[in-house]
């Protein structure tokens, strides 16, 4: 029995945000919705001790080869002994054995990509065709793979970018201008940059809401990804009054984090709410964006089902490549 072992160098040569993964991301959310897919809760563990948590995140697709582990981490003191606060790796597991038969080391660059790359689905049925200027509030990872994947699916003529950290948004200014070869701003402010903007990505860690409903306009779209735990929120409840269509990626894990997760605590929306999941608007049993003018929102919360998809990808392309180190453990 061999198992194949793939590092993160090699998985960068393998996969990235574009029309590929999307795709791969796309059919995960249409198994999910087509009831071909079995995706646990996340299973989440704190370690308070050391300012740390740990998530496990998995599923079964039918007619994929392998379904993904993948253990998450968030220890956000690791910067203080040079290590990254967000680590993390998968175990692909074959679905005719149950054996494993890869690993892929790649401290969290699958889950980068293929949050990007869910990203891009949300945009591609959701955002005006017509994007002027397009917004990204977080000048970190997600930041730059939310705006890869968005300028897959939509061109835009510029880029207007904010983050608390000043020097961190010059980096990212500086970079993202030669990545997209469009010109790159930063915004002096979240509500000048929603009010300039007809596509907005919001992906900060922020625990306490920022975006106002008094900014939302007709024909913006929202992507919000940064909550990711019950704890974290970045819209001000009241901006989902604001929407007419309202999309997410699993509505029972959105219920429980992320802004739909708040906007039931304060009574903005309820289970009974019209909202769709991206795998239905993928497969046309929900409407997407029918008009310029509409204002919608997609809530990202991450799934197993992509961690599945992007590891199934990653196996594919790196067998086609040569790629990856095989150890024998019989």
């Amino acid at each position: 029995m061999k198992v194949t072992i793939l590092t993160e160098k090699e998985l960068r040569q393998a996969v990235g945000v574009n029309h590929e993964a999307i795709a791969a991301i796309e059919a995960g959310f249409s198994a999910l919705a087509e009831n071909k897919a079995a995706m646990p809760p996340i299973m989440h563990i704190e370690v308070p001790e050391h300012q740390g948590d740990v998530d496990i995140k998995a599923a079964y697709v039918q007619g994929f080869d392998h379904m993904a582990v993948k253990v998450g981490a968030g220890f956000f003191n690791n910067y203080k002994i040079g290590l990254p606060n967000s680590p993390a790796m998968m175990v692909a597991v074959s679905t005719r054995t149950g054996f494993v038969e890869a690993v892929l080391l790649d401290n969290a660059y699958l889950t980068d990509v293929r949050t990007g790359a869910a990203g891009a689905v949300a945009a591609k049925y959701l955002a005006p065709q017509a994007i002027q200027t397009a917004g990204v509030v977080g000048a970190g990872a997600q930041g730059r793979y939310q705006i890869k994947g968005l300028m897959c699916v939509r061109k835009f003529d510029r880029l207007l970018a904010f983050d608390l950290d000043k020097e961190q948004l010059a980096t990212y200014v500086r970079e993202m201008e030669q990545v997209l070869q469009v010109p790159v701003t930063a915004a002096d402010s979240v509500q000048q940059l929603v009010e300039q903007s007809q596509t907005v990505v919001t992906c900060t860690p922020s625990r306490k809401p920022y975006l106002e409903p008094a900014w939302i306009h007709a024909g913006l779209h929202l992507t919000c990804m940064g909550a990711d735990l019950p704890e974290k929120r970045e819209l001000m409840p009241k901006v989902l009054d604001r929407i007419n269509l309202l999309a997410c990626d699993r509505k029972s894990q959105c219920f429980k984090m992320g802004e739909l997760h708040h906007g039931l605590d304060s009574g903005v929306i309820s289970e009974s709410s019209d909202i769709a999941e991206l795998g239905e608007i993928a497969l046309g049993k929900r409407p997407g964006r029918h008009n310029e003018a509409q204002i919608t929102l997609c809530d990202l919360t991450g799934t197993g089902v992509q961690d599945t998809a992007i590891a199934n990808l990653a196996l594919k392309k790196s067998q086609e490549l040569g790629l990856g180190t095989e150890i024998d453990i019989s």
